[in-house]
């Protein structure tokens, strides 16, 4: 077997196994997995990225339903919001963007490089936020907190088009908002966050079906293996300090950005 094959069958693995440690970061692997191992076109790579991280963070949902760690109010309102702003990027939107988008020098940007650096940049930033540790707010000081539905809906809505744009699931923003507006404790975000993201890039990829050919085989075998890996990763982090792990994940995504733009850039 091909080596890139091998390493994005253990990135897939990888990425299960991350989402259920830290309850995001999925798609932050998923994406140049498929692109520079499986040599996708980015835009069926995030498309892929979706129904992966998607059906994952679903699998990995059961657990936490039985343990009764999902706030439900906030299912209803984010996902709302963020299911439609996703489905309509998916369908409509990243269809607009040209082909050829501007020459700079010698450097052309083409529509799937500037999704690439896009994502980039963007996964760049969430490793920074990762390793500042916002959320160390006190459980206390999070109940002076209004539940402000109203932006929680409009938090829905943004993270939804950035999820139909670059195939990102978003839980490294949809976990500090649940903190902060939802008054939810560490445990409770990344479960809830978890349902969340299966939702919307579900929803999302609905959107891919009808406008690419997908080959089913390969996308369901990718995400039976991240499916392994989120249960395995729920079990470890049962053994191991989250917020240690989620700010040594926050130094490898920004080697990750770091690497995807130098690529982007000079290939």
């Amino acid at each position: 077997m091909d080596i890139n094959l091998i390493l994005g069958y253990l990135g897939a693995l990888f990425v299960g196994i991350t989402l259920g440690l830290i309850g995001s970061g999925g798609s932050i692997l998923s994406l140049p997995i498929f692109v520079y191992l499986f040599g996708l076109n980015p835009v069926i790579a995030s498309a892929y990225s979706l129904f992966t991280v998607g059906l994952t963070s679903l699998a990995g949902s059961i657990k936490n339903i039985k343990l009764k760690l999902i706030d439900i109010n906030t299912v209803v309102y984010f996902s709302f919001s963020a299911a439609i702003s996703v489905y309509v990027t998916r369908k409509y939107l990243i269809n607009l963007i040209p082909d050829e988008i501007v020459t700079i020098g010698s450097l052309l940007i083409t529509k799937e490089k500037f999704l690439m650096l896009f994502f980039s940049v963007l996964i760049y930033f969430a490793g920074i936020a990762m390793i500042k540790k916002r959320m160390n707010k006190s459980q206390s000081q999070r109940r002076k907190s209004k539940y402000d539905k109203g932006l929680i809906l409009l938090e829905g809505t943004l993270v939804g088009f950035v999820t139909g744009l670059v195939g990102a699931g978003g839980g490294f923003i949809i976990i500090p908002v649940l903190v902060l507006f939802s008054k939810l404790n560490m445990k409770n975000a990344i479960a809830t966050s978890l349902v969340i993201i299966s939702v919307k890039s579900l929803i999302g990829f609905i959107g891919d079906i009808e406008n690419h050919l997908i080959d089913w085989v390969f996308l369901l075998k990718f995400s039976l293996i991240s499916i392994i890996g989120i249960y395995l990763g729920q079990a470890i982090g049962l053994k191991i300090d989250g917020s240690k792990l989620k700010k040594g994940f926050g130094y490898f995504i920004i080697i990750v950005a770091s690497c995807v733009i130098i690529l982007e850039i000079y290939q």
